[in-house]
C-alpha cells in the first residue's frame, strides 16, 4: 500500500495523542485556531463546485503539525463540508473529514465520514485509526479493540505508528477490567436516628374501649449528630458479550444513643448480556443490618431485567422482577418472602455515550472529556422513572397482619452542574395488610402504610480521587394506626476518597 493513506492516518494518530481520550489536548500559546487555514483553503472553496475534488495532500501534511490544536479542526469541518459534492467518491477527502469531525466532537458525523471512506477503500489506514477511535468513544469497547488490532497486524504499518496503537490497544484493554475501592465519611444530624414514631401517644381498644396510652420514651424520637463511614469494593469483568459485576460494601453509624448505631453489610453479583436488539441482566445478593450491636434482619434476592435497546424519544424502556427473604432474628414471625414487578424508561436529554452492554438496565456514563460542554443545563438531564407492584407473603400464619400488598413509583434525577453532579431520588409507596394488624389499635383495623421519601445529593470532585458530597434526606410515613406514623429529617456532609 502507499504511504498516503497512512498520512491521514498519521493526522488521526496525532490527534489520538493530543487530542483524544488518551490525553489532554495542547494549546499552543498565542496560536489562533483559524490562522492554519486561511491560506490553503480560501481559493479551492471559492471554485466553482463542477470542479473536480481538490488535491488533499497538502491539506493532511498540515493537519500532522505539532501546532494543530482542537480549534484548528473545528474551524476545518465546515470547510470540508462544503467540499462534499465534489468528492463524493474521494476516500481521502472522507478520511479527512471524519477526522475533523471525530476531533471536533461530532461523533456521530464522525462515523458516517469513515464508515463512508471505509466503504470507498476498506484497506484505509486513517479511517482505520480515527474509527477505531469513534467506536470507542461511542462505548463500543470490543469492537474498537478489535479494529485496533487488525491495524496492528497489517505489514505496511509504517513503524512510528506501531508503538503508539500498541499502547493505546493496552489502555483499552485495561478497561475491560476495573476495580475500584472506596472509602466514605460523613458527619450530619437527624432528628429521629431511632426511627421512633411521631405520636407519643397511642389509642389502644380494649373490652371495645379506646384507651389512651402514652409510650414509654424510648420509643420517643431521638435527634442528635452521628458519623457515617462506608467502604465499598467494586470489580467490573467485561467480554465480548458479557459483563459480570461484583459489589462488597460494609456501612456503619455511630452517635451519642448507641440503642441506634447500625452496621450493614452488602455483597451483590450481576451478570449482564447485551445485544442489539435487548441487554438483559440477572443479580444476586446478600445484606445483614445490626442495630444496637444486635443483629435485626438478615436478607437473600434475586433480581432480573431486561431492556430495549431502541431508544424511543430519548428514553430506553426496560422491566424486572425481583424477590427477597426477609429473616427477622428476634422476631421469627415477621420473616417473609417480599417479590415486586417493574416497569421503567431511562431517558436523557443530550446525547450520551454509555459504556458496553449498559443499555437501559445500568444508565448512561458520565460524558467523555472531549465531548462538546455547551449544552444548556436542561439538555444534559437524566431521569429514570419506574412503577411497581410489591408483595409480601409472611413465612408464617401468624404474623400480623397476614400478607401485604402494594405499588411503589420512584424517580431518580442526574444533572450536571456547576463541575459537579446534582442528584435526586423520589419514592412514594403505598402498602395495606389483608388481615387486621392487631386487635388492640383501632379495633382490629387492617393498616394502610403510605411512605414518601426524598433524597438530594450533590457531589463535588476535588480531586482524581476525592470527592465531596452534601446529602439531605426526608422521609414521612403515614398509616391509619398512630404506632406507625413517623418522620425523618437527614442533613450530612461528608468526603469519599478512591484508592
Amino acid at each position: 500500500m502507499a504511504v498516503l493513506p497512512f498520512l491521514t492516518s498519521l493526522t488521526c494518530a496525532a490527534s489520538l495523542l493530543s487530542h483524544s481520550a488518551l490525553a489532554q489536548p495542547q494549546e499552543q500559546p498565542g496560536l489562533s485556531s483559524q490562522t492554519p487555514f486561511q491560506a490553503p483553503f480560501q481559493a479551492p472553496l471559492a471554485a466553482d463546485s463542477s470542479q473536480g475534488c481538490p488535491d488533499l495532500t497538502s491539506w493532511i501534511r498540515q493537519t500532522t503539525s505539532v501546532n494543530w490544536t482542537i480549534g484548528d479542526w473545528v474551524a476545518l469541518e465546515p470547510q470540508l463540508r462544503a467540499l462534499q459534492n465534489r468528492c463524493l467518491r474521494n476516500v481521502e477527502y472522507y478520511a479527512l473529514l471524519g477526522a475533523a469531525q471525530l476531533n471536533s466532537g461530532r461523533l456521530m458525523l464522525a462515523l458516517e465520514s469513515l464508515e463512508r471512506a471505509l466503504l470507498l477503500d476498506p484497506q484505509h489506514g486513517g479511517a482505520q485509526i480515527d474509527y477505531a477511535q469513534a467506536l470507542f468513544r461511542r462505548g463500543e469497547l470490543f469492537s474498537a479493540l478489535a479494529m485496533n488490532q487488525r491495524i496492528i497486524d497489517r505489514e505496511d504499518l509504517p513503524t512510528t505508528l506501531r508503538p503508539m496503537l500498541t499502547e493505546r490497544q493496552r489502555q483499552w484493554r485495561s478497561l475491560t477490567k476495573q476495580h475500584t475501592l472506596r472509602a466514605e465519611i460523613q458527619a450530619g444530624y437527624d432528628n429521629n436516628l431511632n426511627g421512633a414514631p411521631t405520636p407519643s401517644e397511642i389509642t389502644l381498644t380494649l373490652s371495645g374501649e379506646d384507651v389512651l396510652l402514652a409510650l414509654d420514651e424510648s420509643y420517643h424520637a431521638i435527634a442528635g449528630p452521628y458519623m457515617n463511614a462506608r467502604l465499598r469494593s467494586t470489580y467490573r469483568e467485561m467480554a465480548p458479550n458479557s459483563q459480570q459485576n461484583w459489589l462488597f460494601d460494609v456501612r456503619g453509624r455511630i452517635s451519642e444513643d448507641e440503642a441506634s448505631d447500625l452496621v450493614q453489610l452488602d455483597g451483590r453479583y450481576a451478570y449482564i448480556r447485551p445485544s442489539r436488539a435487548r441487554s438483559w441482566q440477572v443479580s444476586g445478593g446478600l445484606s445483614h443490618l445490626m442495630f444496637g450491636g444486635k443483629p435485626l434482619y438478615t436478607a437473600a434476592g434475586a433480581e432480573a431485567q431486561i431492556a430495549s435497546q431502541r431508544v424511543m424519544s430519548s428514553c430506553t424502556p426496560f422491566a424486572g422482577v425481583a424477590s427477597q427473604y426477609q429473616l427477622f432474628h428476634n422476631q421469627s414471625t415477621l420473616n417473609a418472602i417480599e417479590s415486586k414487578i417493574t416497569l421503567g424508561v431511562n431517558c436523557q436529554s443530550a446525547n450520551s455515550f454509555n459504556a458496553q452492554g449498559s443499555g437501559g438496565l445500568l444508565g448512561g456514563e458520565e460524558r467523555q472529556p472531549n465531548e462538546p460542554s455547551g449544552h444548556k443545563w436542561w439538555q444534559r438531564m437524566q431521569w429514570t422513572p419506574t412503577a411497581s407492584i410489591l408483595h409480601s407473603e409472611p413465612v408464617k400464619n401468624n404474623r400480623p397482619g397476614n400478607r401485604r400488598t402494594g405499588w411503589q413509583i420512584n424517580l431518580d434525577w442526574r444533572l450536571p452542574i456547576w463541575s459537579g453532579t446534582l442528584n435526586a431520588q423520589f419514592s412514594h409507596t403505598e402498602m395495606d395488610d389483608s388481615d387486621g394488624y392487631s386487635p388492640v389499635l383501632a379495633n382490629n383495623a387492617k393498616r394502610k402504610i403510605d411512605r414518601s421519601y426524598a433524597l438530594i445529593q450533590y457531589r463535588l470532585p476535588v480531586t482524581s480521587q476525592t470527592t465531596l458530597q452534601w446529602n439531605a434526606f426526608w422521609q414521612r410515613q403515614h398509616s391509619n394506626l398512630d404506632l406507625f406514623k413517623s418522620r425523618d429529617r437527614t442533613l450530612e456532609f461528608g468526603v469519599q476518597y478512591r484508592f
